[in-house]
C-alpha cells in the first residue's frame, strides 16, 4: 500500500515538473534583457543592447558604454537616465528611444533687464536626433530661437531656428501659426544639440503680457496629439519659476556598432540573431539595425526571434475553425480534415465529400455554376474597375484644372499672350507629371535646399537639362494676381548674373517654379568653407561684389516694373564654374511700381541682413536691399558670418562690429588675412567705406544701388588700370560720371549711426533660414 502510494505521488510530481519546464521555456526566449539583469527601471522597459549595470549592456571596447543606462532608485518616481541627466521615457528595439529634456527660456523686467536665463542642451554623441520625428520651435512675442548641433565626428555647426514678433496678445491664436509661436525643421544627423533663445527688444514693449521667451525641441507626435506643445496663451504669461520646470519629449535614433551589415557579417560579430534581418542605418548614422522577420517577434539582438503562433488567436488567422489551423514557422496554413474538401478558411469552408455518384454530379454542376458566376463577377468587376479608372482620371484632370485656375494660370496665359517674346525669357508651362518624373516623384534624394519659403529639388528634364525646382511651403490665395505679376516680371529679367526662370507649374496645390541649375554652390559656401577658399582671391571677391551690385541696380532702375529682392545674402548668391555671380531666390521679392517709393509689407528676411529701418517701420524700399548688400560687402572683406552666436553678445552682429571697428579706425583687425596684402589695402579701405555708407541706419542716408555699382567699378579700375596717374584716374571717373549721371559723395563723415531698433505697431513674423543652404 505504501509502495503503491509512493509511485502515484512520484508520477504526479513528474507531471507537475514537466508542466513547469514547458511553461518556463517560452519565457526564457521572451526575455528582453541579459540573464540576471533588470528588465525595468520604474515603469520603463530596458531592452538589450541597452542595460542597467556594467555587464548588462552591449559590450564593445569602442562604443559599448553608449548603451549603459542609469537607474537611480533613490529618486521618486524611479526613472532611467542616459548619463546623469537625460530622462528616458521609452526604448524600442526598432531603433528609437524617447527622452525628456528641459526647454530654454529667458525673462526680462519692464525696463528690459534680464532677470532669468536658462539654456537647454544635450550631449549624446553616439546617437542622432530624429529629423522626421522632431521639430524645433519657439513661443513669445519678442523672440528668436536658434537650434545648433554637430554631426558624428564633425566639428561643423549646423543651425536653424525661427523668429516671432507680435504687438498684442489678441494677435496670438492658440495654434502654432507663426505669430506668437513658430516651428522649424531640424537638420538630419544632428547629435550634440544646444537650444538658444533671445529677444530682439528685450520684451520692453510686450512685458505686460509676455515677460519671457522659450525655445524647445519636441516630438512631432506630441504636437499632433495636442495641437501645440504648450498652451500658447498660458505660456505667454508665465514667469521663470514655472518655465524652469517645463520639459518636452524628444526622439533619438540608435543603431549598433560603427560598421554596416556587410562588414559586421563578414567579421562574424553581427548581433542579429536567428529569424531576423540586418538593415544598414541611414547615411547620417553609424552601424546597423536588426529586425525580426515577418511572422516572428522578440528581441533580435538577444536571442532568435520566436515564431508567432497565429493559430492561438482567431483574429490572427482566417481559418474556419481552430482545429483546421496548422502553425508553420513564420506563417500558418488552413487544412480540411479527411473526408472534406475546400480550403478550411472562412471564405472557403470545408464541405463533406458524398460518395454517392448523384451527389458528385450535383457537386460538379455546382462547381460549374460557381465557375460561371465567378467569371461573370470577375468580368463585371473589370468593367467597374475600368469605369472607375476613367472617372479617377477625369477627377484628377479636374483637380489639376482647379489648381491651375486657383493659382492664376489663366491670368498668366493672358499676360504672356500679349507680351513681346523677344523681351526676356520664354515662360514654359510645365505639367505636374513632367516635374514628378524629373524629380523621381520629389524624392528625398532630389532635395538640394530647404528654406523659410519652401524646398528646392534637383530635376532632369527629358532633354537632359538639369534644373532647380522650387516648391513653396504654402500659398496665400489672396495674393495670386501679385504672384503672377512677379512671375511675368521675373521672366522679363534678361541678365547673365540672375538665375534664369525657365517656367512654372500651376497644376499642383502650391505653384512650382523652375530655374536653371547652378552647380558650384553659394558665395556663403566659398567664404565659410575652408576647402573652397584656395582660389577665392580679392580680385574674384571684388568682381562678384560688382556683378551683384549691377544686378540690384538693374532690378531697381532698369526694368519696367522695379523689383526689390528683400533677401540679399551670401547664401542667395550662387556661383557658376567660373565663379560668376548669379543672384537667386526671389521668393521674398516684391514688385515696386515706379509711382511708389515705399511698400507696406510683413517683415521677412534673414537675421543679420535685415534693414533695421524696415524692421522698425515695416515699410520696404530699395534702400533695404542696399543695407543687405552692405552686409555682404563686409562678409567679403572679413570672411565672417553675418550672425555668430558663438561670439560675445556685443560682437555677434557682423554689421555692428564692423561699424564700431570702422569708427575706431581698427579695420585692419577684421580684414581677412588671406586678402589683406599691401597691394590691395587701398581697395579694401575703399570698399569698407562703401560698406559703411550702405549700412547707414536711415535709408535716405544710403547710396542707391546704381551709385554703389558705379563706385565698385571705379574701385576695380584701381587694379585694372595701374598705369593711370591720379589725374588720369580723376579724368576716368569724371568721364564715367558724365555718362552714368551725377556722382554720389562717398567721403562724408562717419556720422552717429547706432543699431538700437524699436518695433512698429503691426504684428509681423520673420522666418530665420539656415545660412548653409542657398537655394
Amino acid at each position: 500500500m505504501l509502495k503503491g502510494d509512493f509511485g502515484w505521488r512520484q508520477h504526479t510530481l513528474l507531471i507537475i515538473f514537466a508542466t513547469i519546464v514547458l511553461a518556463i521555456l517560452p519565457l526564457t526566449n521572451s526575455q528582453i534583457a541579459l540573464p540576471g539583469c533588470p528588465e525595468k527601471c520604474g515603469n520603463v522597459t530596458i531592452p538589450y543592447p541597452f542595460g542597467i549595470g556594467d555587464k548588462c549592456h552591449y559590450d564593445h571596447p569602442k562604443d559599448g558604454f553608449y548603451y549603459s543606462i542609469t537607474c537611480n532608485t533613490s529618486n521618486t518616481p524611479v526613472v532611467p537616465t542616459y548619463g546623469d541627466y537625460v530622462e528616458i521615457e521609452k526604448i524600442s528595439v526598432d531603433g528609437e528611444f524617447r527622452v525628456r529634456n528641459y526647454i530654454s527660456s529667458i525673462c526680462y523686467d519692464k525696463k528690459g533687464v534680464e532677470t532669468y536665463s536658462s539654456t537647454s542642451w544635450i550631449r549624446i554623441t553616439r546617437f542622432s536626433l530624429s529629423t522626421t520625428r522632431n521639430i524645433a520651435g519657439a513661443i513669445g512675442c519678442d523672440t528668436f530661437s536658434l537650434f545648433s548641433g554637430t554631426r558624428m565626428e564633425s566639428t561643423n555647426m549646423f543651425q536653424t531656428g525661427c523668429v516671432t514678433v507680435c504687438r498684442n496678445q489678441t494677435d496670438v491664436s492658440n495654434e502654432c501659426s507663426g505669430i506668437g509661436c513658430c516651428l522649424a525643421s531640424i537638420p538630419n544627423g544632428i547629435t550634440n544639440i544646444t537650444l538658444g533663445v533671445a529677444s530682439i527688444y528685450k520684451h520692453r514693449d510686450v512685458q505686460n503680457f509676455n515677460p519671457c521667451s522659450i525655445a524647445f525641441v519636441v516630438a512631432k507626435d506630441y504636437v499632433e496629439e495636442k495641437g501645440t506643445p504648450f498652451s500658447i496663451d498660458s505660456i505667454l504669461a508665465q514667469d521663470a519659476v514655472y518655465l524652469g520646470t517645463l520639459r518636452t519629449p524628444m526622439v533619438y535614433n540608435w543603431s549598433i556598432g560603427t560598421k554596416d551589415c556587410k562588414s559586421a557579417l563578414a567579421a562574424k560579430n553581427c548581433l542579429c540573431k536567428g529569424n531576423s534581418t540586418c538593415f544598414d542605418a541611414p547615411a547620417d548614422q553609424w552601424g546597423y539595425h536588426c529586425k525580426c522577420n515577418l511572422g516572428f517577434e522578440g528581441n533580435p539582438y538577444l536571442h532568435d526571434c520566436q515564431d508567432i503562433d497565429e493559430c492561438a488567436n482567431n483574429s490572427s488567422n482566417s481559418c474556419e475553425k481552430r482545429e483546421y489551423c496548422v502553425n508553420v514557422p513564420g506563417s500558418y496554413n488552413c487544412t480540411c480534415p479527411e473526408g472534406y474538401y475546400g480550403k478550411g478558411t472562412k471564405e472557403n469552408p470545408c464541405t463533406v465529400i458524398d460518395s454517392n455518384s448523384a451527389s458528385r454530379k450535383k457537386l460538379l454542376l455546382a462547381i460549374r455554376i460557381i465557375i460561371g458566376v465567378a467569371g461573370g463577377i470577375i468580368f463585371s468587376l473589370l468593367v467597374i474597375f475600368w469605369f472607375h479608372w476613367q472617372h479617377g482620371n477625369k477627377k484628377i484632370q479636374k483637380l489639376r484644372e482647379k489648381c491651375f485656375h486657383q493659382n492664376g494660370g489663366h491670368i498668366l496665359q493672358q499676360k504672356l499672350s500679349g507680351r513681346d517674346v523677344s523681351i526676356g525669357n520664354a515662360v514654359n508651362m510645365f505639367t505636374d507629371e513632367e516635374l514628378k518624373k524629373a524629380t523621381d516623384n520629389y524624392s528625398e534624394d532630389s532635395i538640394i535646399g530647404r528654406g523659410g519659403f519652401g524646398m528646392v529639388f534637383k530635376g532632369i528634364l527629358p532633354n537632359k537639362q538639369v534644373v532647380a525646382i522650387k516648391k513653396s511651403l504654402k500659398v496665400d490665395s489672396t495674393q495670386v494676381e501679385q504672384f503672377i505679376n512677379e512671375v511675368v516680371a521675373l521672366s522679363q529679367i534678361n541678365n547673365k548674373n540672375v538665375v534664369k526662370l525657365l517656367g512654372c507649374c500651376l497644376e499642383t496645390e502650391v505653384p512650382l517654379l523652375v530655374y536653371e541649375f547652378i552647380s558650384n554652390g553659394t558665395l556663403h559656401d566659398h567664404l565659410h568653407d575652408e576647402g573652397k577658399m584656395y582660389s577665392f582671391t580679392w580680385d574674384v571677391r571684388l568682381r562678384i561684389a560688382a556683378e551683384v551690385a549691377e544686378v540690384l541696380a538693374y532690378l531697381h532702375t532698369t526694368i519696367s516694373t522695379p523689383i526689390i529682392h528683400r533677401d540679399i545674402k551670401s547664401a542667395n548668391i550662387l556661383l557658376d564654374d567660373k565663379c560668376v555671380a548669379k543672384v537667386a531666390d526671389f521668393g521674398a521679392s516684391k514688385l515696386a511700381p515706379a509711382d511708389q517709393e515705399q511698400l507696406g509689407t510683413m517683415v521677412q528676411g534673414t537675421c543679420g541682413y535685415l534693414d533695421p529701418e524696415y524692421m522698425q517701420t515695416g515699410e520696404l524700399t530699395a534702400k533695404s536691399d542696399v543695407y543687405s548688400f552692405g552686409v555682404v560687402l563686409v562678409e567679403l572683406l572679413t570672411r565672417e558670418k553675418a550672425i555668430s552666436y558663438a561670439k560675445p553678445e556685443n560682437e555677434r552682429s557682423l554689421a555692428v562690429c564692423f561699424l564700431r571697428k570702422f569708427k575706431e579706425d581698427r579695420l585692419s583687425e577684421i580684414f581677412d588675412e588671406k586678402i589683406a596684402s599691401d597691394d590691395a589695402i587701398e581697395q579694401l579701405k575703399e570698399v569698407a567705406n562703401l560698406a559703411r555708407r550702405c549700412l547707414k541706419l536711415k535709408g535716405e542716408d544710403r547710396p542707391t544701388m546704381k551709385e554703389v555699382a558705379r563706385e565698385l567699378e571705379r574701385i576695380r579700375c584701381m587694379t585694372t588700370h595701374p598705369w593711370l596717374s591720379n589725374d588720369k584716374s580723376v579724368q576716368l571717373q569724371e568721364e564715367s560720371e558724365y555718362l552714368l549721371g551725377e556722382a554720389h559723395d562717398f567721403n562724408n563723415g562717419y556720422g552717429n549711426d547706432n543699431m538700437n531698433y524699436s518695433s512698429s505697431s503691426q504684428s509681423r513674423v520673420v522666418q530665420l533660414v539656415p545660412l548653409d543652404d542657398g537655394r
